[in-house]
């Protein structure tokens, strides 16, 4: 069983509507809900590794506010190319090219992408991922390689405006 954190970067700012999309950076309010998501990740019984990010500045900076709050530094964080993508399949074969060994990561990447990896792994239907929205899987899969339609489970799926960080069901009970 391995572990996987996928995560919506904070909101950004559209201060400047003359940059372009991979250079907007958090705003004020993302800032503050990315170490506070950081927090509540920290009480759920998994303990991150490492952090792969976007290029995009927001998502780098989500990673540069949330991974304090985790106990991870800097040096636990690879900025990955395809990840700058606004869709699942990309992310899903990044993913699959993944050593074996890789367990227990977060990503932080773009809407749309985010909630249909996790509809798909999870073969659940959630409308959207707000920002800085984090979706915790057991993945149950031995090679990323062979990482499919409903082979994870939600074991947590919050956001900021959640208020106990438990959005949705996990479950019966």
């Amino acid at each position: 069983m391995k572990t996987i954190a996928l995560i919506r970067h904070a909101k950004s700012s559209w201060k400047d509507a003359t940059l372009p999309d991979l250079d907007r950076p958090l705003n004020r309010r993302g800032r503050l809900n990315a170490p506070e998501m950081g927090r509540r990740l920290q009480e759920e019984p998994v303990s991150l590794k490492r952090v792969f990010s976007s290029p995009a500045v927001r998502a780098m900076e989500t990673a540069e506010w949330l991974m304090p709050s985790l106990g991870l530094s800097d040096a636990k964080l690879e900025v990955v190319t395809p990840l700058y993508t606004f869709n699942y399949e990309d992310i899903l074969a990044w993913l699959r090219s993944l050593d074996r060994d890789a367990d227990r990561f977060a990503l932080i990447c773009h809407n749309p992408a985010i909630t249909d990896l996790v509809n798909f792994l999870t073969l659940m239907q959630i409308d959207k991922i707000p920002t800085c929205g984090i979706a915790l899987m057991q993945v149950d899969v031995n090679h990323w390689q062979d990482l499919g339609a409903g082979m994870a489970e939600l074991s947590y799926f919050g956001f900021p405006k959640s208020v106990s960080g438990k959005a949705i069901s996990l479950g019966p009970g």
